[in-house]
């Protein structure tokens, strides 16, 4: 069976990614992966399917043995990926999609370089700004923070392997774009590098 691709998915706030990814998991080729924290379960979560829910000794320990692909800490608590719960999903044949920031995406890049990287954006900064302020459930400051994040995240683009714009209106086409990018890499020289063999029946 084929494996399936590693794709990190981030954006700027107001960039789309739920949308977008939620319509590529309609394809039938995706999948997320559970992630694991050390936050207490709220009401309604169940474990394995919401989170892993572990303790600090626990999570710090996947930290030092490298079982965490990606981790970060919000509020006290730790959230990241589990190498084995990734790997899993990769076997299955499906893709796997991580949407997480940028720090995330670089510990992908140097654990997993095989991971394919994309970074999505609005058309434009001006664009970004007017969608933030168009939910009307943000502060000023909130807002203001976000568009600040965002000139950092940024900064951070050499890391990524394509650029994919989400156009208002067309979250359509912007998956599209992305399921090309899945397709071109899969035929890529460097992911068949037995292609010689494999055509002569050796």
């Amino acid at each position: 069976m084929e494996t399936g691709l590693l794709i990190v998915i981030s954006g700027p706030a107001g960039s789309g990614k739920g949308t977008v990814n939620a319509q590529l998991l309609q394809t039938g080729d995706f999948a997320f992966s559970v992630s694991a924290t050390t936050r207490a379960p709220r009401p309604g979560e169940v474990d394995g399917v919401n989170y892993y829910y572990i303790s600090h000794e626990e999570f710090e320990a996947r930290i030092a043995s490298g079982d965490m692909l990606e981790y970060t800490s919000y509020v006290g608590n730790y959230y990241g990926t589990p190498r084995k719960e990734a790997e899993a999903v990769l076997a299955s044949g499906k893709n796997l999609i991580l949407e997480i920031e940028v720090d995330g995406a670089g510990q992908v890049r140097k654990k997993f370089p095989e991971a394919v990287l994309i970074m999505l954006l609005p058309p434009d900064f001006s664009t970004q700004e007017s969608r933030l302020r168009g939910r009307g459930t943000e502060t000023e400051d909130k807002i203001l923070g976000r568009l600040a994040q965002t000139r950092e995240e940024l900064t951070h683009l050499d890391i990524y392997d394509y650029i994919v714009y989400n156009e208002t209106g067309k979250s359509e086409i912007c998956k599209e774009d992305i399921l090309s990018i899945v397709r071109a890499e899969k035929l890529s020289r460097k992911r068949n590098p037995d292609a010689a063999r494999r055509y002569f029946g050796n």
